[in-house]
């Protein structure tokens, strides 16, 4: 049987959230940590974006690329 260890963003979230919360309270938890976690992906995006001199004409260099391969 496999054991999966818990992360330590896991455990510190099952000890500050030991006790029930509404579903309210729940959905609000939810949506805090779906904004932080999007926040530091835009800001990680951001260092790509200025690292490799991207602009607009490389985001429409890749929306008309043609990646699939013919079989």
């Amino acid at each position: 049987m496999e054991t999966t260890q818990l992360t330590n963003l896991q455990k510190e979230l099952l000890k500050t959230f030991s006790f029930e919360l509404s579903e309210g309270q729940l959905k609000e938890v939810k949506t805090l940590l779906s904004k932080y976690f999007a926040q530091k992906a835009t800001e990680e995006v951001d260092v790509l974006w200025e690292k490799n001199k991207w602009t607009e004409d490389t985001m429409n260099e890749w929306l008309n690329e043609h990646l699939r391969s013919k079989k």
